[in-house]
């Protein structure tokens, strides 16, 4: 059980997950949390490409636990830096696998709903695997080295569409569109043959403490209840933000944004939460009600 005594070394932890996964665990336990971006004062640099330095950390905090949330995410920079994309996210995460299993502390790795191919119109926690882009190929690889070096005492935690972090940290669809309203578009180009499930930072940070609490080893997926196309998110976000009246959505297929978007992604990357329903662990919630939280919760200055 989760208590003041349990040490947390988080890496990773200055971006939008972070963010969630810091202010869930931080006032129950004893956190160290780093990023090379020092954009919180709570924050203390760590590279974890720096092998070094990641054990020198580990050998000063003694960890119980190491929260592996650094990540290079950027699918379309992976696309074109395979080598940077290898290095940050499969050899950083073996190297953090061997010293956790050095230093005697559990390891709790964020993988991603794009390692599979989307040929299915759904996943669960034990289909197979099949990633497309660079990125999705490196957090695949990472997935199978803590499988295969740390069984059985691992945690692995799939994402789907990642929404959190506010307006500072947010980089993914939600800030994208804000970003559009903000600049004054009236008119959102939003494609509808990209099918997933929402994952919301704070509700996937109070569920990945439901899981570890009950030390129910293993790989998860986990994602809010319901799935939906990015059409649909976008039209949910207008509904909520009252912009109804003032703004028009065009439904554009893949093609639309090739340019920007050249990095291959699966048509569906739809999952279900199985493994956690399977255990009574599941705390995820619709992904609707999420967003409109989300949404409510900053002042996008819009």
């Amino acid at each position: 059980m989760l208590n003041p005594n349990t040490r947390i070394l988080i890496t990773g932890c200055g971006g939008m997950l972070g963010d969630a996964v810091y202010k869930t665990f931080n006032p129950i336990c004893t956190v160290r949390a780093t990023d090379i971006d020092l954009n919180e004062k709570w924050l203390s640099s760590l590279d974890v490409r720096d092998t070094e330095a990641l054990e020198k950390s580990i050998q000063e905090f003694k960890p119980q636990y190491l929260f592996h949330l650094a990540a290079l995410t950027d699918v379309e920079y992976c696309e074109t830096h395979p080598d940077e994309a290898f290095t940050t996210n499969t050899i950083a995460v073996d190297n953090a696998a061997e010293l956790c299993r050095k230093y005697d502390a559990t390891m709790v790795y964020i993988s991603t709903a794009g390692i599979f191919d989307g040929r299915q119109d759904s996943y669960t926690d034990y289909d197979l695997p099949r990633p497309l882009s660079v990125y999705a190929q490196a957090k695949y690889a990472g997935e199978v080295f803590l499988q295969q070096f740390l069984q059985p005492r691992y945690f692995i935690f799939r994402a789907g569409w990642m929404m959190g972090g506010g307006p500072k940290k947010d980089k993914k669809f939600v800030n994208k569109v804000i970003k559009q309203l903000k600049a004054g578009k009236k008119e959102l180009f939003v494609v509808d043959d990209k099918l997933g499930t929402p994952t919301y930072t704070n509700n996937f940070a109070e569920n990945m403490r439901a899981v570890i609490d009950a030390d129910a080893y293993g790989l998860y997926n986990m994602v809010c209840d319901g799935s939906c196309s990015r059409l649909d998110v976008s039209r949910e976000m207008i509904k909520i933000l009252g912009l109804e009246q003032k703004i028009k959505i065009t439904k554009v297929d893949s093609s639309h944004w090739q340019k920007e978007y050249f990095a291959p992604r699966p048509p569906s990357e739809k999952l279900i939460d199985w493994r956690l329903h399977a255990k009574g662990l599941h705390r995820m919630r619709d992904w609707k009600e999420c967003l409109r939280e989300y949404l409510t919760e900053y002042d996008w200055g819009i």
